[in-house]
């Protein structure tokens, strides 16, 4: 099987060969950087670095997947806010913010035709010239949540849902626009995955905040994207406390950390979803060995995870070995034969 056969026979619950080393966040390293004469920050922003390095994270580093977005600030900038890209060995920051009051605030008429937003789709549709149904590429847009944190602020944000919380709802359903409209056009372009990412994690928002400001908006862009493709949806952080309400929104699959418990949050979860991650990157990817990946990503295969991948946007100074292990152990087993490890 090829990456793309691989991925989307896990995905329909078919035979595969061997489990899929999808990933749907970051895999840039700066020894990836440096094999491939691409860096920060110039990478964010220069479509054929930004080309070279995704497809180095499939041929060099072994995953069953091209993911070309590489930070979650892209929207923002093309929407006014402030991004500092200038970090070398870090992802960009936001530094200022155009909101001050949400009254003021209209998304611009035309902007999917953004610099920012133009040109990755140029990047989508070059990718999938050469790795059409070959290796899965996937999307990336950024939630409306983590859109408000960017142009509004966090605190201004948290503190509005509980002094104006219909002017939030409004404010949150109109920047829903953009990554709605920018999902379809990926897709369009030749993406085969798109990743909805949304911080609502439990240091910054409750399950209820959650289920009152969010939930709807997650429902209604999957009303509008099902026919498209599969959403996979990212949330950092413990999400145990609010699964149940994130399986609700229908989303294809769930991107989750280390934190938490794969067994748990199954149990939890009150609509299909298919849960990919679990692998730590601060401590098993950033400080272990390559005996500890392996056996780690077993330990999860065993337990049930048939999408190991790592929890989120791989740290910089991550050994390029350690990735070469998850994805070679990932591609040295398959549902029958992982039955036959011990650990």
């Amino acid at each position: 099987m090829n990456s793309y056969e691989r991925v989307f026979a896990a995905y329909n619950n078919k035979d595969f060969d061997s489990f899929p080393a999808l990933n749907p966040t970051s895999i840039i390293t700066y020894e990836l950087m440096k094999n491939n004469n691409a860096f920060f920050p110039s990478a964010h922003l220069h479509p054929i670095e930004t080309y070279d390095l995704a497809v180095a994270g499939h041929k060099e580093l072994g995953f069953d997947s091209l993911s070309p977005y590489f930070s979650i600030h892209l929207e923002a900038a093309a929407l006014g806010a402030k991004i500092d890209f200038s970090f070398k060995k870090g992802m960009p920051q936001v530094i200022e913010k155009p909101i001050k009051k949400i009254d003021d605030f209209t998304l611009p008429k035309n902007f999917l035709e953004k610099k920012e937003y133009i040109e990755f789709n140029k990047i989508i549709k070059k990718l999938n010239q050469k790795y059409n149904k070959v290796v899965p590429i996937i999307g990336k847009v950024i939630g409306p949540w983590t859109l408000a944190y960017h142009l509004f602020g966090v605190e201004n944000l948290i503190m509005q849902t509980i002094i104006n919380p219909n002017k939030i709802k409004n404010f949150i359903k109109e920047l829903s626009y953009s990554p709605i409209n920018y999902a379809k056009q990926q897709f369009e372009n030749g993406a085969d995955f798109v990743v909805w990412a949304d911080h609502v994690t439990c240091d910054l928002v409750s399950p209820q905040i959650y289920e009152e400001f969010v939930l709807p908006i997650h429902k209604k862009a999957m009303e509008e994207l099902s026919s498209y493709g599969p959403i996979i949806l990212h949330v950092c952080g413990k999400l145990e406390d609010r699964i149940d309400k994130l399986s609700l929104s229908n989303m294809n699959m769930l991107h989750i950390d280390s934190r938490n418990d794969y067994l748990k949050s199954k149990k939890k979860m009150l609509n299909k979803m298919e849960l990919i991650g679990f692998i730590n990157n601060p401590y098993l990817l950033r400080k272990g060995n390559p005996k500890d990946i392996r056996k780690e990503t077993i330990k999860l295969l065993k337990q049930g995870v048939k999408f190991v991948a790592p929890e989120c946007a791989i740290p910089f100074n991550v050994p390029n070995e350690n990735l070469i292990e998850l994805t070679t152990t990932l591609h040295s087993y398959n549902l029958n034969t992982i039955e036959q490890i011990n650990i």
